[in-house]
């Protein structure tokens, strides 16, 4: 892989860690590793009713993550270079399978870190052993608020957040209260009367609609929902009550992850629902993963799609280089579930560097709420943990060890099969790229 020179910078009380592209060479034989591999545990949905095909990307994007850092030498603990390796565990986007998986990492692999994700449920069943067994904690993919807002959740739904000791828990995708206040803000600019909410019955869904529902409801649009199960195959009955209103809805937005979400786009599209004339589609993020799109949505064309990360014309270096690579693997542009879990094993062995240790679980929370560091998704920084623990008022909770800058972005296809990198940026108006808040079907921006 890419080998890159690393250079931290540290400078009053605020560690400042840049990463230098200094040199585009592999490294063969020439690092000498101690014994002990460092162990991260991976968490990725490799099988159904979990997104598998974001899984198999999210395990790639932690092999390219571990082979950056190993061919640059590893990481530098007190002077000594340490191997690190990502076991990948399938979650199958299930919560007791997080559970099973946090047993086995701490029981039988002695992980001495956790990152990434997908699936809110399986974040909150798992975080709690992390959290008991003292191990750093990076999410990066589940959105519920309740990962950061709240400490720690048990599985059975009990709260309180941790009063004292260190929490280990942080995470650098946006909470759903993030997402759900740009979609909605741009339905209500849009000037919409009347929005269906179609979402999946999990942790992640459920709390999603709720946000997006409350806001556009408190802004006089009505609201119409409707739920179904991870793997419902078959969504014609729902959809020919929708079809059946007396008035079309103004817009669908589906909040159904994988391809359970694919699955009903398109035979919304195929009832002639939306993207329509009347009806405005809005598909979940996982669209902006092109190729799979079209693989399976064939008459998706002009559907809208939230879209978490740096958009292609924001991306650096890094965002480049990675975004190269998977081009070159699977074709069309590197999602937001991609970027994410590299910059978790990037991130969480950066922090690792400066504590000078892999198993002081303390020494990495401290070092990751003061850090400061550019990577694919953009500049990492936590604004409030131990080390600022006074939210002001007004400030949402969730913000406690929250990477409080995640882009967050509404994009659109206009033609057929376009990649990703094409697609209008429709919302919010600060990184519109075509010139339009929404693209007519049938027309070109």
């Amino acid at each position: 892989m890419l080998r890159k020179t690393t250079t931290y910078v540290l400078f009053s009380a605020l560690i400042v860690l840049t990463l230098a592209l200094t040199s585009l060479t592999r490294a063969d034989g020439h690092c000498e590793f101690a014994d002990e591999t460092i162990r991260l545990g991976g968490i990725a949905p490799l099988s159904p009713p979990g997104a598998t095909g974001a899984g198999v990307i999210i395990d790639w994007s932690y092999q390219q993550a571990a082979d950056d850092i190993n061919a640059a030498c590893g990481v530098d603990i007190a002077g000594v270079n340490h191997r690190l390796e990502v076991l990948t565990g399938d979650s199958e986007g299930i919560s007791e399978r997080g559970q099973a998986l946090a047993e086995r990492w701490i029981s039988d692999d002695g992980v001495h870190g956790v990152v990434g994700g997908y699936h809110s449920a399986v974040a909150l069943a798992l975080m709690k052993l992390t959290q008991e067994n003292q191990i750093p904690t990076l999410f990066a993919g589940p959105w519920n608020d309740n990962i950061t807002a709240n400490g720690i959740i048990e599985y059975e739904g009990r709260a309180p957040r941790i009063d004292d000791g260190v929490d280990y828990i942080f995470r650098t995708s946006p909470a759903n209260s993030m997402v759900a206040a740009v979609a909605a803000e741009w339905f209500i600019d849009l000037g919409l009367d009347d929005v269906i909410i179609m979402t999946e019955n999990t942790d992640y869904g459920i709390p999603a609609a709720a946000d997006e529902a409350a806001l556009l409801e408190a802004a006089g649009i009505t609201v119409e929902q409707y739920s179904f199960e991870l793997g419902t195959e078959d969504f014609v009955p729902v959809l020919n009550r929708v079809q059946a209103r007396a008035e079309p809805t103004d817009a669908v937005r589906v909040l159904v992850t994988g391809e359970t979400g694919f699955n009903l786009v398109q035979q919304m599209a195929e009832l002639g629902i939306a993207p329509s004339a009347d009806t405005i589609c809005v598909a979940e993020s996982f669209a902006g993963d092109s190729t799979q799109f079209w693989a399976a949505v064939p008459d998706g064309n002009y559907c809208a799609f939230t879209r978490v990360g740096a958009t292609p014309a924001l991306f650096g270096d890094i965002a480049h280089e990675v975004n190269d690579r998977y081009t070159a693997e699977w074709g069309g542009v590197a999602p937001s579930y991609s970027l994410e879990p590299y910059d978790s094993v990037r991130l969480l062995a950066a922090a690792m560097d400066i504590a000078d240790s892999f198993t002081d679980g303390a020494a990495i929370v401290a070092a990751l709420e003061t850090i400061d560091i550019e990577l694919a998704q953009g500049r990492y920084y936590f604004a409030y943990g131990s080390h600022n623990p006074d939210l002001p008022e007004g400030e949402p909770t969730y913000l406690w060890h929250q990477w409080p800058d995640p882009i967050v972005t509404v994009a659109q296809y206009f033609e057929q099969d376009q990649s990703a990198l094409d697609a209008a940026v429709i919302y919010p108006p600060v990184y519109q790229t075509h010139g339009s808040a929404y693209i007519q079907p049938g027309t070109s921006p």
